[in-house]
């Protein structure tokens, strides 16, 4: 037993309490096999959630076996995953439908194509055990220095954005798996990423980009996740996680939201750095969040976030109705999604090439035998961006390219513009940069390159950049349409 759990209990919960208090926590665990002793203990008194990620996952074999233990143990828990698509998400191990990210979708702007891709997302994770997933996203792209939405959302007109909701919402439920819109109210408008800091989007009330969230809860989504950013214009105290205006009369009375409000992970700098994941917890379930996320492995963090809410229970700081009325809305949630379907699912396996390749609207470009520098920022801890590169995709079309794939900033960014240029000798360059607003060292290496030898042939994977070829997102098959391009395949 760790420390946590000897301490001793003041005054005993009715089990009932107990077990609403627990439905109201979703947590991230160590291993791929074993249920550790810790996480059964919490799902023995009623856990409402488990959340998985990369850690958890070896193949689509075992991620079933897993899920299987798990749901023995308890068949009402939920076992939930983020799987927006498009590079983010945690299930490639395992086989998961290579679907572009959502600005893709919303480049071709065909609803049905991103319901076939929302389709096939949903499919498998039915196939894997796995009934919640943290998608679709619901933010509009409005700030161009935003650092964590981007190509992550289907656009930056909400009556887009929204198109899209309502088909990926729809074709989730259709496999029997929740789908869960994020990030409320909104984190479109911020110019921090609030899993490093604090982010604020500082628009007035009638500017902020709640439209695509009326559309997500006309369409029936169980869950909202809300966002970890202040909005003064609503709560100038606190972010929208912890506000009682955001979550209560805005989102509850004005919204008439009567889903799951899921928080965004405790453990993100906005929350954690603040006021700590345990006081996150007990102020956010105050606030009117359902469930609160723990995502990082180290149960130890979990059982401090329940402890601090069972503690706020006993004492009266946190009253007993709310959480009755959260693990009441989690219960039916579960009551809906927690048990998976048993039949074998089939889905479009072409949907999200097709989707990426119409995404990608130049003719050819036919650069067989270029030297491809392809640069990139490191992938993101909690989403697991960027692991693919665009000359893995080259080289699979055109044997005869060589590359250099870059990354995060190098030591020596100037040495290894002379290292690429000596590489790539009179073969033709191309240079692809990722968001390069965001990365000034990127942005440096691809106007070196472009200076010392005219002619090269641009590429952007993150937002769209003026005279680049794009693709609208990282993802493999974002990645291995613009190949098809450069290499004159299609």
């Amino acid at each position: 037993m760790t420390p946590t759990e000897r301490q001793p209990v003041r005054t005993a919960l009715p089990v009932d309490l107990d077990e609403a208090a627990h439905r109201c926590l979703v947590a991230g665990f160590e291993g791929t096999t074993a249920v550790p002793d810790t996480l059964k203990r919490l799902i023995d008194r009623g856990l409402g959630g488990v959340i998985l990620f990369t850690r958890n996952v070896r193949d689509a074999e075992q991620v079933r076996r897993l899920t299987d233990t798990l749901r023995a143990l308890r068949p009402d828990l939920l076992v939930a995953i983020d799987n927006e698509g498009g590079g983010i998400g945690h299930l490639v191990a395992a086989g998961a439908p290579e679907v572009p990210g959502s600005y893709a979708l919303g480049v071709v702007d065909d609803p049905d194509l991103t319901a076939r891709c929302a389709d096939a997302l949903a499919g498998h994770l039915a196939t894997l055990g796995i009934t919640a997933s943290y998608a679709p996203v619901a933010d509009i792209q409005r700030e161009a220095g935003n650092p964590i939405v981007r190509t992550r959302a289907f656009g930056t007109e909400p009556e887009l954005v929204s198109r899209h909701l309502g088909a990926w919402i729809a074709a989730t439920e259709a496999r029997g798996v929740a789908s869960c819109a994020k990030h409320f109210p909104g984190h479109g408008g911020t110019l921090t990423d609030s899993h490093h800091e604090l982010a604020v989007d500082p628009r007035p009330y009638d500017e902020l980009d709640l439209g695509p969230f009326r559309t997500a809860i006309a369409a029936g989504v169980p869950m909202l996740m809300s966002a970890h950013v202040v909005f003064p214009a609503l709560d100038p105290n606190r972010p929208a996680t912890l506000s009682r205006r955001i979550l209560g009369d805005l989102l509850r009375h004005e919204l008439d939201f009567d889903g799951v409000l899921v928080s965004d992970a405790l453990e993100m700098k906005s929350i954690a750095d603040l006021y700590g994941e345990a006081a996150g917890a007990r102020i956010a379930l105050a606030a009117g969040a359902d469930q609160v996320i723990v995502a990082v492995a180290d149960l130890a963090v979990s059982l401090e976030c329940r402890d601090a809410v069972l503690e706020a229970l006993r004492d009266g700081v946190l009253g007993e109705e709310r959480v009755r009325e959260a693990a009441g809305r989690v219960q039916r949630l579960v009551e809906r999604y927690a048990t998976p379907a048993d039949e074998i699912a089939v889905w479009d396996e072409g949907a999200g090439l097709e989707a990426a390749r119409r995404a990608v609207r130049v003719p050819p470009v036919g650069v067989r035998g270029a030297h491809v520098v392809d640069l990139f920022p490191a992938p993101h801890p909690a989403l697991n961006w960027g692991g693919e590169d665009l000359l893995t995709e080259v080289l699979a079309i055109d044997p005869t390219a060589t590359g250099t794939a870059v990354a995060g900033e190098p030591v020596d960014p100037a040495a290894l513009v002379d290292v690429i240029l000596a590489k790539a000798g009179e073969a033709p360059l191309v240079v692809a940069t990722s968001d390069a607003g965001l990365y000034p060292w990127q942005a440096r290496m691809r106007d070196e390159l472009v200076a010392r030898r005219p002619g090269v042939v641009r590429v952007a994977t993150g937002l769209p950049e003026e005279g680049a070829l794009c693709s609208y997102g990282r993802g493999r098959v974002n990645l291995r349409a613009v190949a098809e391009v450069l290499a004159g395949a299609r």
